[in-house]
């Protein structure tokens, strides 16, 4: 228990928990749009596809930038991207063409990227080596898709969301401070050494992105046929947030290597059989969650000095495990179960493979 109230209270932890309310904010207005558009049946599939696209391929292009550039403020950025995509979401003149219709959705995507970006950048850099800080940052994602979505469905006022993001500018500003050190020299992510320094860079890129892919389409692919209520959609949220959340905060309490891989093959069993139990499912899902911060700490680890574009690969990973879901899903629940068996211990494997012992602390 004092190694757990340790991680959870590690120096400048304060960045994860500033970027947790930021992060749910941003995923709030998204996806409060999102939820509103996607009612009409013609942009149902596009909307989803054009918002992912944006959000998630650009942001190693912007996390580069921010690496070369870090005076440029990627938060405040983004930030102004959302409020412009929410105002003209809701003047009318997205009646006019099919253009404007997707023209707000382009638009805070864009921003949704900015703000990840600088919520990666600013946690790495303070965190000095540990997974706290970056996984309660990712956490407050999940938090913000199901309370946008509710938010939506009970048609809260814009100017209440539009209020929500002006909120979290003091919050960015403040963040931007653990980024440097008392002289005002940006940190770096030196103590990042999770990855088996015996494998080569590009091998333990690939295979941490595989992860990423695999956990992006179970996302999508795993069966939750339980899942009828509102209640019960914010229970599943709220497990992947939780998940997230944890696979840091563990493994700085007992080890990466032994968290991720058992976190991994433990929710096997649970994803098989949970398809119509709940609290079977939900461990499931927490479970596998864990590996968020865990992909990413290993990529930060042969990307010191560039923690923006190591997080830009995780995104880049994310959007290619939705976009095999979005053109091809498995019905057939012994083939699904079966694939989901496979891609399971392939992750375990893999994460055995790329990730190095532990040691006292988690990195030395």
């Amino acid at each position: 228990m004092k190694k757990l109230k340790e991680a959870f209270t590690s120096e400048n932890i304060g960045a994860g928990f500033l970027y947790f309310y930021i992060h749910f904010v941003c995923e709030i207005v998204c996806f409060y749009m999102l939820e509103g558009l996607i009612g009409d049946s013609v942009f149902l599939w596009f909307c989803p596809l054009i918002y992912d696209t944006l959000a998630f391929v650009p942001q190693g292009i912007i996390g580069y930038i921010s690496d070369k550039f870090p005076k440029i403020e990627m938060g405040i950025t983004g930030t102004v991207f959302l409020v412009v995509a929410l105002l003209l979401n809701n003047i009318g003149i997205t009646r006019y063409s099919v253009f404007l219709k997707y023209l707000p959705i382009i638009i805070v995507a864009i921003g949704n990227a900015f703000i990840h970006v600088n919520g990666a950048e600013v946690t790495l850099r303070a965190s000095k080596g540990k997974l706290s800080h970056s996984a309660i940052f990712v956490a407050g994602g999940s938090f913000g898709v199901i309370t946008g979505k509710i938010l939506s469905i009970y048609n809260f006022s814009p100017y209440v969301i539009l209020f929500l993001i002006l909120t979290t500018i003091p919050f960015i500003m403040l963040a931007s401070y653990y980024r440097r050190d008392e002289k005002g020299i940006e940190l770096n992510c030196e103590k990042f050494n999770y990855a088996d320094s015996k494998l080569n860079a590009s091998t333990v890129i690939l295979l941490a992105v595989l992860v990423v892919i695999v956990r992006s389409y179970m996302g999508y692919a795993l069966p939750t046929s339980w899942n009828k209520t509102l209640i019960q959609s914010v229970l599943l949220y709220v497990s992947m947030g939780i998940g997230k959340a944890l696979g840091g905060i563990l493994s700085d309490a007992y080890g990466i290597r032994k968290i991720a891989t058992l976190s991994t093959i433990i929710s096997l069993p649970f994803l098989l059989v949970g398809d119509k139990i709940m609290i079977v499912s939900i461990i499931g899902v927490m479970l596998f969650s864990m590996t968020m911060a865990i992909t990413l700490s290993i990529l930060v680890s042969k990307f010191k000095h560039a923690p923006g574009l190591a997080f830009g690969f995780t995104t880049i990973g994310l959007f290619l495990g939705f976009i095999t879901i979005f053109f091809f899903k498995i019905s057939q629940g012994m083939i699904n179960n079966l694939i989901i068996t496979i891609l399971t211990i392939v992750c375990w494997i893999v994460l055995l493979k790329i990730l190095r012992e532990d040691e006292v602390n988690g990195n030395s």
